[in-house]
């Protein structure tokens, strides 16, 4: 028992380790973790709702972009809209592991989202709209990013892989863009 006080020679708390063991209702969450488990559910929610609302915008700039040289577009529009699905369906298995509930409430999607649904008719509106809604995303999920800093580095890792995916959308619709 006494070896279990001692730590390893590389530095483990076994003690920590083994009351990892405990409170197995906390599923993934263990009494290590140092995050502020609430605030960062909160924040994840709120990502879940903008990219559930990128979603729908995306879907509906795919569907309602027309002409005979805008099969590109609506093709980036709908790998778009797919690729922001997969994000939300992230966050809100992240929010379960957490223990939290995802909040997919459609009568508080848009306000909890830091982006905006758009309804424009005209392409270049579509593509400056996603454009806009891209780059709130960026400087969103930088700012969450370092909120979380070190303290959950499994939220931090996924954050950083949709922030990756986020600035290539903007990217993307930077591209489409006629100046």
């Amino acid at each position: 028992m006494e070896q279990s006080k001692t730590p390893l020679g590389h530095g483990f708390d076994i003690e920590a380790i083994r009351r990892a063991a405990a409170n197995l209702d906390d599923g993934a969450v263990t009494a290590g973790y140092a995050a502020d488990r609430e605030a960062v559910i909160a924040m994840l929610n709120d990502a879940l709702a903008t990219e559930l609302l990128c979603v729908l915008r995306y879907k509906r700039h795919y569907y309602t972009v027309s002409g005979p040289n805008n099969g590109a577009l609506k093709a980036e529009f709908l790998e778009h809209a797919q690729q922001e699905q997969e994000h939300a369906d992230r966050i809100a298995e992240r929010i379960a592991q957490l223990n939290g509930s995802p909040n997919f409430n459609p009568a508080t999607l848009t306000a909890r989202s830091h982006a905006e649904y758009d309804d424009s008719e005209d392409t270049q509106a579509m593509v400056r709209a996603d454009l806009i809604a891209e780059r709130v995303a960026i400087e969103s999920y930088r700012q969450m990013i370092l909120a979380i800093g070190d303290k959950d580095p499994t939220t931090k890792q996924m954050l950083i892989e949709i922030l990756a995916v986020e600035e290539e959308h903007a990217d993307d619709m930077h591209d489409f863009l006629v100046p």
